[in-house]
């Protein structure tokens, strides 16, 4: 089993993933020979960045679609292909869609449940469940509607527009239905209350759950580090939690493929590259030669 000196003495450009030790109470990162997706910044930004990082008390966490671009997860409009090219995403990501047609948007997110299943974390998933055992507190938000970070050994994920690995009743009651075992093609009915069963994802028009939403902003209140993946920060609310850690005090890291409409300021360190290179080496870094300062329950 290996830790971030092994992953940083074998060049950082491999993937990681995560295995545990004897007692099953510590992650590590190990390789494999599946190269990560892209390229990373310079060392010398990794080198400030990791700074930052190894003197956090508090670190906040907030990923976007490029983080589970890079293991295969089509993007919320790249999934519209075959013959679903001819649908507008928009159009079908709607209470009032699913109001007049339930059957076709259920196949639509059923289709894109099954992609999600044959889908794996990538190294920086695994980087970020690795990173959550060297920081005393850590907090992961995620834009995605996929479970890859619950995967990558994250147990506790604030996914702030849902899941799309499974299904809840449209009428309100509790059930919760497992979208791997539920019908390809027609929306099925609830066990209870016999109402539709609709995707547990937000639908445009929907407001976040306030207690989701209300843990989101404790948390980019309360990090003295927070960390913006994969994403552009454009879509709101979840767009000015960067910000607003920054106008808390925070240092806010941007790790994204393009830095396109980001801010830029003292507190913004810009880290311009694909999630699984970038965190692989901003991780291996940071805590090279330390244990972690916390584990696993």
């Amino acid at each position: 089993m290996h830790g971030v000196d092994y992953l940083r003495r074998k060049g950082l450009g491999i993937e990681s993933q995560m295995i545990r030790n004897g007692n099953g109470t510590r992650p590590f990162l190990y390789s494999n020979s599946i190269q990560t997706f892209g390229v990373s910044p310079p060392t010398e930004s990794l080198e400030v960045a990791a700074r930052v990082i190894r003197a956090a008390e508090n670190v906040c966490v907030l990923t976007g679609a490029g983080i589970s671009a890079e293991s295969g997860v089509p993007t919320f409009r790249d999934a519209l292909t075959g013959l679903w090219a001819q649908f507008d995403a928009q159009e079908l990501a709607t209470p009032e869609a699913f109001a007049r047609q339930p059957d076709l948007v259920w196949s639509w997110y059923a289709m894109r449940a099954a992609q999600i299943q044959n889908t794996r974390p990538n190294a920086g998933h695994f980087a970020l469940s690795t990173l959550s055992a060297y920081v005393p507190h850590f907090t992961l938000l995620t834009q995605n509607v996929d479970d890859l970070h619950v995967r990558s050994g994250i147990s506790d994920v604030v996914a702030l527009h849902g899941s799309l690995v499974r299904a809840r009743c449209s009428g309100g009651c509790d059930v919760m239905l497992d979208m791997s075992v539920a019908p390809a093609e027609r929306a099925p009915s609830c066990s209870a209350c016999g109402e539709l069963m609709r995707p547990d994802v937000i639908w445009f028009g929907e407001e976040l759950a306030r207690a989701t939403l209300q843990r989101a902003r404790s948390a980019t209140f309360a990090c003295d580090v927070f960390i913006s993946i994969g994403t552009s920060n454009l879509v709101e609310p979840a767009a000015s939690l960067p910000w607003l850690a920054a106008a808390h005090g925070a240092t806010v890291i941007l790790v994204n493929i393009s830095m396109e409409g980001q801010r830029r300021g003292p507190s913004i360190l810009q880290l311009r590259g694909s999630a699984g290179a970038t965190l692989s080496r901003l991780v291996a870094i940071a805590f090279a030669g330390r244990k972690p300062r916390r584990s696993e329950d």
